[in-house]
């Protein structure tokens, strides 16, 4: 053989043998550097139904990023968990909170606008008719004290009467003189100015009508020179030292409240200060539209700074619950009836598990059942966290006592090994939650599996390329095939329509 085509064969076999290298480094199974744990897939971080066999992006243009096959380093309680690599624990901003146990105050947030308090409030009317010839108090909002002359009015049947009393004084008849006391008196006129007209015994033609209480004048409805009559409101006075909030509660709500509850009060507009007061009345009746109820709060106002039509920021403090199990609000996962949340195990390891929820306090919700005081649990990402989990099989925790604690037993609702070795096909029953058709996936609500301890659950399946989903529609009752896959996951490999019966 001569040079140059010895020197094209070795180049052959050099070229080849770096194929064959990165071949079958890209058919053997994905595997971290020694020690470390194999991967399964890589998924899309923002779309957990995003799976791929090889590291790439995903569609929005994000790195793929890898879900490993649990190893040596399992949970020590034997329950399956998802694992996560420390990297992408961080690229999803993964955070944690502890749950805890305290007094938790039931409290109830709404809106209300400053009025002022009707016991406090007085409408001044006169008695007869006639005509306001000199009006002292002309300003909406000026203050006045009780004794101050208002206006001075001249009527001319209080003349008359004022006759009368002068006329009936002269006389002497103590019947003629009583009765004709009365008459000024119903007529709008104190026993003080009577007495000053008994001493004069002169009849004035004017009379000057005078503040009943201290306050300040909110309606003002006449000028100097009108005429008026008996049933027209002249004015209003209000004592604002003490004011009313009116503020509307969901009916849900209602039963928190009572007569005599803490309130604290916030003004958006005047920062860094707070109003306490409490709770004077709820009203016995809900509103047909808002589904609201009324509740009237009250206030000391000694400074007037808190002013009729003010709209405020209410919290209403209910009874304390002692020793209440709780977690941020945040933390907690709604999906139609199920509610869960996320543990964080430790080295990168979480799992779901089911809870059962009571009262919801600012920004934290007590647990009633399925955590345990000091428990991780994650507060920011859980969401992707927990369609990862629904899409690698069931790992969900579950409370199975109805009991919370210690003593809390829990089912593993994974398949056993042994189990999974000599079975094929599982059938089951469910609901159609959503259809990912574009994704070969759909979510389900199953009913309880016995063969895989699995108990009622919303969970995402794959679905094989012979299942056709175009025909599936949200809330259809389906029986559906599942078969297990070498990762621990389900495929479903048939789907049809649930006969109400019991047959197909």
């Amino acid at each position: 053989m001569n040079r140059p085509r010895l020197i094209a064969a070795l180049l052959f076999i050099t070229v080849g043998a770096i194929a064959g290298f990165f071949i079958a480094r890209s058919t053997a199974p994905q595997q971290t550097r020694t020690g470390e744990k194999e991967i399964l897939y890589w998924v899309a971080p923002m779309d957990a139904s995003y799976r791929r066999d090889e590291q790439g992006k995903s569609p929005m243009g994000m790195e793929l990023i890898p879900v490993y096959k649990e190893g040596a380093d399992a949970p020590s309680d034997g329950e399956p968990a998802l694992q996560l690599n420390p990297a992408v624990i961080n690229n999803i901003g993964v955070r944690t909170a502890k749950v805890q146990r305290g007094a938790l105050h039931r409290v109830t947030d709404a809106v209300g606008f400053v009025e002022p308090n009707d016991d406090l409030t007085s409408v001044l009317h006169v008695r007869s008719e006639g005509w306001i010839e000199h009006l002292f108090a002309k300003t909406e909002g000026e203050f006045v004290s009780k004794g101050d002359v208002l206006f001075q009015f001249y009527s001319p049947v209080i003349a008359n009467a004022k006759t009368e009393y002068i006329q009936a004084q002269r006389i002497g008849r103590p019947n003629h003189i009583a009765a004709a006391n009365e008459r000024l008196i119903a007529l709008g006129m104190d026993q003080d100015q009577i007495d000053a007209l008994q001493t004069s015994g002169k009849a004035k033609r004017l009379v000057d009508v005078r503040a009943q209480q201290d306050g300040v004048i909110l309606d003002l409805n006449v000028r100097e020179g009108a005429y008026v009559q008996p049933g027209m409101t002249i004015l209003s006075l209000a004592d604002l030292n003490s004011i009313w909030v009116q503020v509307e509660v969901f009916e849900d709500q209602a039963n928190w409240v009572e007569n005599g509850q803490r309130v604290i009060m916030h003004l958006p507009f005047i920062p860094g200060r707070l109003w306490e007061g409490v709770v004077d009345y709820v009203y016995p009746t809900v509103d047909e539209k808002s589904r609201t109820v009324r509740v009237r709060l009250k206030f000391d106002n000694t400074d007037q700074a808190l002013k009729p039509g003010m709209y405020a920021e209410i919290s209403i403090y209910g009874e304390a619950l002692n020793e209440a199990l709780s977690i941020p609000r945040e933390a907690l996962i709604r999906a139609g009836k199920s509610e869960r949340v996320i543990l964080a195990l430790g080295q990168g390891r979480f799992r779901p598990a089911q809870v059962v929820s009571g009262i919801e306090v600012g920004d934290r919700i007590e647990i009633l059942s399925g955590l345990r005081e000091g428990e991780d649990i994650v507060i920011s990402s859980q969401f992707l966290i927990d369609s990862e989990a629904s899409l690698v099989g069931s790992l969900l925790r579950l409370d199975t006592t109805g009991a919370s604690g210690a003593a809390q037993e829990k089912a593993t609702a994974s398949i056993p090994a042994n189990d999974q070795m000599r079975v094929a096909k599982i059938e089951a029953t469910g609901t159609v939650d959503v259809v990912m058709a574009g994704h070969a996936m759909v979510k389900i609500t199953h009913d309880p599996i016995e063969l895989l301890h699995w108990p009622e659950m919303t969970m995402n399946f794959i679905t094989a390329p012979e299942v056709d989903l175009s025909k599936l529609n949200t809330g259809d009752a389906i029986q559906f095939t599942l078969i297990p896959l070498d990762d621990g996951s389900f495929m479903i490999t048939a789907i049809s329509p649930q006969n109400i019966e019991g047959g197909q």
